[in-house]
């Protein structure tokens, strides 16, 4: 493992368009084998990528869809084509991989042994078309250091991979956290270094989409907690997102009837006023906490504001996850995204 002929690329993606020969021409430059997953593309996207030079694996999407199988089958095509890889690097298709990433991410699995996940930063390609692709740019500013978990770019050793059994398929959405929680119970490290990684298109224009995302992020939240309980990820922010969406209301209430029967409607008034205050002095805190990350006090405070309005979505999220489960169903596609024309 002395050189860059051991990193292999797996990218995976679904009518990404131009977004995908972005991510494919930043990763074909640079000499190193890549696997484009495609997932019943409708925009030529496994045409292009062939042509690229690209291995490329068409699933089968008769089998029940998630990122996380996408992923397992793109390193069982890269590993079955070219074995000798030891580190492969994970780019989602509406990203790009900054120059200079690969060698730093290298450096860092080869300078420490203990280390089985190296991620940088990643940036918003258009922060400047929407709010919501601002928020994401500041979702994507998390610390430097060891980390809990990783997103869907980064670079991981193959052992480390294999030794876990990779991806779980059955996640539809969260299926990093999930890896890197169980890599860190076997003593690996996740490591979050000061160096760019990857150009992200979210692409979110639209308030709806924003919505969708935050569903589809409660869905995965919900779905990590439950598989490992009151230690695992997310588990806080399951409870929050509850506490604010069925608490908040029920205080509302409360606060409310007490001084109602107590002294009156003006004292009821305002009991309700003094707990509806709650949820923007909330927004407040949580966008004073993003300051650091966000260029700008106007951002975090949409960023405070969308957080915390999000909950109600993360909860729909978490609604769906247990509806699905009792309806034995294993992963359900939820994407946020429309196809590029």
């Amino acid at each position: 493992m002395n050189d860059t002929a051991t990193i292999g690329i797996i990218a995976i993606g679904r009518n990404e368009g131009q977004r995908l020969q972005r991510c494919l021409a930043s990763a074909a430059g640079r000499g190193l084998p890549v696997v484009y997953v495609d997932s019943a593309s409708c925009d030529g996207s496994p045409e292009h990528a062939r042509s690229m030079g690209a291995e490329v694996v068409d699933l089968d999407m008769s089998i029940p869809f998630s990122a996380a199988r996408a992923r397992n089958e793109g390193v069982a095509r890269l590993l079955n084509v070219f074995p000798n890889v030891q580190l492969i690097q994970f780019v989602d298709g509406d990203c790009e991989i900054v120059a200079g990433w690969i060698e730093a991410a290298q450096a860092a699995l080869l300078s420490q042994p203990d280390v089985a996940i190296v991620c940088g930063r990643r940036r918003e390609r258009f922060p400047e078309k929407s709010i919501y692709n601002r928020v994401a740019d500041i979702e994507w500013n998390s610390p430097i250091g060891l980390a809990q978990s990783c997103g869907g770019d980064a670079m991981m050793r193959r052992d480390a991979f294999e030794k876990a059994g990779g991806y779980d398929p059955s996640i539809a959405a969260g299926e990093e956290p999930e890896l890197c929680q169980r890599l860190r119970a076997d003593g690996w490290k996740i490591l979050r270094i000061d160096a760019e990684m990857t150009l992200h298109d979210s692409a979110m224009l639209h308030f709806s989409q924003w919505w969708k995302r935050a569903i589809r992020s409660g869905y995965g939240a919900m779905d990590v907690a439950t598989r490992f309980g009151q230690h695992g990820l997310f588990v806080k922010q399951v409870c929050s997102a509850r506490t604010w969406v069925y608490g908040w209301p029920i205080a509302l209430i409360v606060a409310a009837f007490i001084p109602l029967s107590a002294g009156g409607p003006k004292w009821g008034l305002i009991g309700m006023g003094l707990v509806a205050l709650a949820l923007p002095l909330q927004m407040l805190r949580t966008a004073r906490a993003a300051r650091r990350r966000a260029p700008c006090w106007r951002d975090a405070a949409i960023y405070g504001f969308l957080t915390m309005i999000g909950k109600w979505a993360n909860v729909s999220g978490q609604r769906q996850y247990l509806h699905d489960r009792a309806a034995g169903m294993n992963t359900r596609l939820i994407d946020y995204k429309a196809a590029p024309t």
